[in-house]
């Protein structure tokens, strides 16, 4: 059985969630941000006291962070193979970690860059940064201004990895649900 692999991404703040709950519940199979739970473990285990960005720059090892968001990640990625579902969903894919260590102006070495070549996916869906639906949470602690500058870097990543994001238009949770179905058979 072919598999889809449907990555979709955006800065923070940008409907991502919404959007990957309304495909679950039409019974589509859809792999999980994992840099929520680890986000929240890092804070409760660096006792960070006074977060004032992305806790990537916060944790006492922030490469080490990373390379877990990417195993994670491609962990994910073969995961697919056990499933049952031709199309299956991802909220952030694998070059997402190498932009967000790019917008941290974080190194990275070949190995992370191989993960991304080494595992491609068949269509990235990019959420643009919307205002009006902007908020931030426990997880969250970027401005909006930095949702743009991620949202550029996201852009870059992917586009460097030579994927051709399709830019999801604002709209309801349903009108972007279904813009994302039309556009992946």
């Amino acid at each position: 059985m072919t598999k889809k692999r449907i990555v979709i991404t955006g800065g923070p703040g940008t409907g991502k969630t919404s959007v990957i709950v309304s495909l679950e519940k039409a019974n589509y199979f859809c792999f999980h941000e994992v840099i929520r739970t680890m986000t929240q473990e890092a804070k409760n285990k660096d006792s960070a006291t006074a977060i004032i960005s992305n806790p990537i720059v916060s944790v006492s090892d922030p490469y080490e962070f990373n390379r877990q968001i990417l195993n994670g990640r491609i962990k994910q990625f073969t995961d697919a193979m056990s499933k049952n579902q031709d199309i299956l969903f991802y909220d952030r894919g694998i070059p997402d970690v190498l932009a967000y260590m790019s917008y941290f102006d974080q190194s990275y070495g070949n190995d992370f860059i191989d993960a991304c070549k080494n595992n491609t996916y068949d269509a990235v869906f990019l959420l643009p940064p919307w205002e009006e639906i902007y908020t931030s949470d426990d997880e969250r602690y970027e401005s909006f201004e930095q949702a743009k500058e991620i949202h550029n870097h996201l852009l870059d990543t992917y586009s460097e990895l030579g994927y051709d994001c399709i830019e999801v238009p604002f709209g309801t949770v349903k009108e972007r649900y279904n813009f994302i179905l039309k556009n992946i058979t």
